[in-house]
């Protein structure tokens, strides 16, 4: 069985500096992008570097929920990403984590082998908003202990109000974050 990291520095450090904005829903993210991570990392053999790159792409792939106050959060979300890519020197790493970022939601099958890292993310994403119900081949032991150790704490509420408001305000294009 995989192992849970729970030790992720970095990803507390970027988050930290979201802390106040976030409020109320900060563990339930926090929680979110540390089940994220950690399935992300669970399904290959990571350089230290693309794990890097993981935790980078998890603390900001949602952050624009909080910071533009919309359901519709990827290009906010990017933009986040840019900025603090940009003035941490990592800048060539840009590509590969916008990509990660943008099509986390999308419905296919991301396929461009410069970027393993984007498919990857897309289902850690998603095995985590399916509450686990799609593993990708991972243990159902491994899934649990990732629940034990990162609770939901209201991220998936949260979730189901977004899509709400993105009802009421898109009726007919209410969640725009998907991606064919």
């Amino acid at each position: 069985m995989p192992t849970v990291v729970r030790d992720l520095p970095l990803l507390d450090a970027i988050l930290s500096e979201w802390r106040e904005t976030i409020g109320g829903d900060y563990a339930g993210y926090r929680n979110h992008v540390c089940r994220v991570v950690n399935v992300a990392f669970a399904l290959g053999d990571w350089s230290e570097e693309q794990k890097r790159r993981i935790v980078i792409a998890g603390a900001f792939h949602d952050l624009g929920i909080w910071s533009a106050g919309t359901a519709d959060y990827l290009s906010p979300s990017i933009a986040l990403a840019r900025d603090w890519l940009a003035r941490e020197g990592l800048e060539a790493w840009a590509d590969e984590i916008v990509l990660m970022i943008d099509l986390h939601h999308k419905i296919t099958p991301y396929r461009d082998p410069r970027y393993p890292l984007v498919e990857i993310f897309r289902q850690a994403d998603l095995a985590d908003v399916s509450l686990g119900a799609i593993r990708r081949g991972l243990p159902v032991s491994f899934v649990g202990a990732l629940k034990r150790a990162f609770p939901n704490a209201g991220f998936h509420w949260r979730l189901v109000k977004l899509l709400g408001q993105g009802l009421a305000a898109h009726p007919l294009s209410p969640i725009p974050i998907f991606r064919w």
